[in-house]
């Protein structure tokens, strides 16, 4: 990337990292095979794509297809249980492949990329899935996907870019921080926003997340529940490390580029993203 300034730098950065529609064809021919083998064994009542790649959000090389899966019968105690269930049908059915939970998903390593599976059972409003962090959380998928689509609609598409770049961020630099917990974040941040400014938006989404302390999440579609950040406090607390640092960074490439030394302000970028 040789853009003379900063904001192009990120824009080509962006694009860079943005899938091709048929990036993951691939992988999503397994979801016959994976609705069928979890429906002989487990039932299922429906099974649909999830996900950044079906928000617009995915990251090219990191991110998954992603499916959720409604299982019939009474939802366990522990989500634990109904992981290691999946994981174990899934690792029968797919022999020579790498099958491991990473919750709240059971994710299937093939070839083709990789496929994350999030058992869910129905509720009388949403699903209820693993959380991140312990235990259950109500989830409403479909409404959070319109959510953060009406915000990207208010800002006539950055949005969805602002989330691929704070994602490409958690990949590259490998932050143990939730997707889906960067997403809403950044939506929620560009709501209350009148406008986008590239360089101001990447700083204050990454600050106010910082500012919290990566504290969970209410839902901003008031629906479902809090969005955990982290899968444990140790994570929480290696991520807020990698977090401080960023917002640094993202900082001083701000007031570089308003001081109008742009080099100054790509190379911070650079830092940020580890370019």
């Amino acid at each position: 990337m040789a853009t003379a300034t900063a904001t192009g730098w990120l824009a080509d950065l962006t694009d860079l990292y943005t899938p091709t529609p048929s990036q993951f064809d691939g992988a999503r021919t397994h979801r016959t095979a994976i609705e069928s083998r979890l429906a002989l064994h487990l039932g299922v009542h429906d099974m649909f794509e999830i996900g950044s790649l079906r928000h617009g959000t995915g990251v090219w090389q990191f991110s998954d297809a992603d499916y959720l899966v409604s299982l019939s019968g009474r939802r366990p105690e522990s989500p634990w249980t109904v992981l290691n269930k999946v994981k174990e049908q899934l690792q029968a059915r797919f022999i020579g492949t790498n099958v491991v939970v990473r919750r709240p998903a059971v994710v299937c390593r093939f070839e083709d990329g990789d496929v994350e599976v999030v058992p869910a059972y129905p509720s009388a409003s949403g699903y209820w899935i693993a959380n991140p962090a312990d235990g259950w959380m109500l989830t409403h998928p479909r409404e959070h996907n319109v959510y953060v689509t009406r915000v990207n609609a208010k800002h006539e598409g950055s949005v969805k870019r602002l989330a691929r770049q704070v994602k490409v961020w958690k990949y590259r630099r490998n932050v143990p921080i939730s997707s889906c917990y960067l997403e809403m974040r950044t939506a929620q941040h560009m709501d209350g926003e009148a406008s986008y400014v590239p360089l101001w938006d990447l700083y204050l989404t990454l600050k106010k997340m910082r500012d919290a302390g990566l504290a969970s999440l209410n839902d901003p579609t008031g629906l479902g529940s809090r969005f955990g950040a982290c899968s444990s406090e140790a994570n929480r607390v290696a991520a807020l490390i990698k977090l401080d640092t960023a917002v640094g960074r993202a900082l001083k490439a701000k007031d570089y580029q308003i001081d109008g030394d742009e080099p100054s302000a790509i190379a911070q970028l650079k830092l940020l993203f580890d370019r």
